[in-house]
């Protein structure tokens, strides 16, 4: 399902999409409320359609939101948009390079790769010690 720049979802207001996988399509928008640009991810729809799935899904936002680690993005919100047919997340917008375009810029040294996987590592470990353990 892909929405349109300016579509709204809630209080949301979508300006670009950032990236799309499996799991669904990433997109920034910004909060109305509260004056600020968030990523909103977009679960597929044969993804929310799953009652079983969904509620997994829900339960590892809910864990995930619980977390406060530098190297994790904040979870603010799971919601249900009625008018569009989405559920979504709200997340922190983190702006930079991803780790696939790092990957893309070529070879990396030892001193430049060690600590980008250390902090890799840490927010796996903390989200692993809440009880994330792979994706629903």
């Amino acid at each position: 399902m892909g929405l349109e720049i300016g579509t709204k979802l809630g209080s949301f207001e979508i300006s670009g999409l950032l990236g799309k996988g499996g799991m669904g399509e990433v997109y920034r928008a910004t909060d109305s409320k509260l004056g600020r640009d968030v990523a909103i991810k977009v679960l597929p729809d044969g993804f929310a359609a799953d009652a079983e799935r969904l509620a997994r899904f829900e339960r590892e936002a809910q864990v995930l939101a619980s977390l406060n680690h530098v190297n994790v993005a904040t979870v603010f919100g799971f919601e249900h948009d009625v008018d569009q047919g989405v559920h979504y997340l709200i997340m922190e917008l983190i702006d930079g390079e991803t780790l696939g375009e790092r990957i893309a810029g070529g070879a990396m040294t030892v001193s430049d790769a060690l600590p980008l996987f250390v902090d890799i590592a840490h927010g796996l470990d903390t989200a692993h010690e809440a009880g994330v353990t792979g994706l629903p």
